[in-house]
């Protein structure tokens, strides 16, 4: 996003960098309340803090997840299009990965539970579930979650839910229908044997990537213990004194950043909706995101091949991420940032709109 981090978290950082020491570090307690009191407050999620354990980022995570749950030659279940570190967490440990791929239907995109299981019976280990979904910014609804958990219950299959974006979720308008976009934790839902790793992180919801620490929460039997061990034999450490400070302070007194934010981000939403309603050549996909700052432009219309297509944005003046980057069901596609400040907006919409009747 191109915004200021909060200024809770900019204080936290100010005060932590005022101690002149910064070797290595103890991880407080305090760290793992203020994550369980966000997921009480924001999604009605009692965790205990002991079961918290943190991790240096959501990609590492990733990584750690495919080298605990499966074999090399194994598969694991993907669900494109969708974030490109999903493939590389598999393809470069040696797996083999078994796509999903997302359905195009009226109302938005929508998981093919019957393929899902289908990839389960024929031995899948592990499925990579991207919970909000990046980029095509859906929410699951709870009985889609459930559908799923069923499949890997009844197949053995661990699911990793990379829940990035789960605080990033637009809430319904007055008088919206009644399936409105709510984000359910699947570890909220997940019975005590399900082989659940949920894993959440700061840095989405408030611009603080760059300092890479995230957080994992796993269900069933020996999964907190075997991604443990993954983690263990890889070369990283989550003891970064100026991560652990931002961590706390966001979780701990960022609502109200968080609550302006979200607004800022729909009114862009909306106004990039409406300047591509009608757009033939570049519009949104289906329905608006329901969570994420990122748009999925369909821009099938203008015939281009992918690197023509990036050409035309990069003409307009706008640097958008290739669909095709995304796997299957991407080509055509482009996905665009729109988490940028109200003033330079119009400015984005004019760009789009161009590229759009061209």
């Amino acid at each position: 996003m191109d915004f200021a981090a909060p200024l809770v978290v900019q204080a936290a950082l100010a005060a932590r960098v005022a101690h002149p020491v910064y070797g290595y570090t103890v991880i407080p307690d305090s760290v793992s309340q203020a994550l369980a009191g966000w997921l009480q407050r924001r999604h009605a999620w009692a965790v205990e803090p002991a079961s918290i354990h943190l991790a240096p980022g959501v990609v590492p995570t990733l990584y750690a997840a495919v080298a605990a749950f499966s074999q090399p030659g194994e598969g694991v279940i993907v669900q494109p299009p969708v974030y490109p570190p999903l493939f590389d967490a598999v393809t470069r440990q040696g797996r083999t990965v078994l796509e999903n791929p997302l359905r195009e239907t009226p109302g938005g995109y929508a998981m093919d539970l019957e393929h899902l299981e289908a990839l389960a019976e024929r031995g899948a280990r592990l499925l990579l579930l991207c919970s909000p979904h990046n980029p095509v910014g859906r929410v699951w609804r709870e009985g889609e979650l459930r559908a799923v958990l069923d499949i890997a219950r009844r197949h053995g299959l661990v699911i990793l839910s990379d829940e990035i974006h789960a605080d990033l979720v637009y809430a319904p308008r007055h008088g919206a229908a009644t399936d409105a976009p709510v984000h359910v934790p699947l570890g909220a839902i997940a019975s005590p044997g399900d082989a659940v790793v949920t894993v959440v992180a700061p840095s989405k919801t408030f611009n603080i990537p760059g300092l890479g620490l995230s957080a994992t929460i796993a269900s069933g039997d020996g999964v907190a213990r075997r991604l443990a061990e993954a983690f263990a034999r890889l070369p990283v450490s989550v003891a970064n004194p100026l991560g652990l400070a931002a961590f706390e302070a966001a979780y701990r007194e960022g609502d109200a950043w968080l609550d302006a934010c979200l607004t800022v981000l729909r009114s862009n939403r909306d106004l990039l909706n409406t300047a591509l309603g009608s757009g033939p050549a570049a519009q949104v996909c289906g329905r608006p995101p329901e969570s994420t700052y990122l748009a999925w432009l369909d821009c099938r219309g203008t015939g281009l091949d992918g690197a023509s297509l990036m050409h035309a944005w990069v003409e307009a003046g706008l640097g958008l991420s290739a669909g095709t980057r995304f796997g299957t069901g991407g080509s055509g596609f482009m996905r665009l940032n729109f988490a940028i400040p109200p003033a330079r907006m119009a400015g984005v919409l004019e760009r789009v709109a161009a590229v759009s009747r061209s």
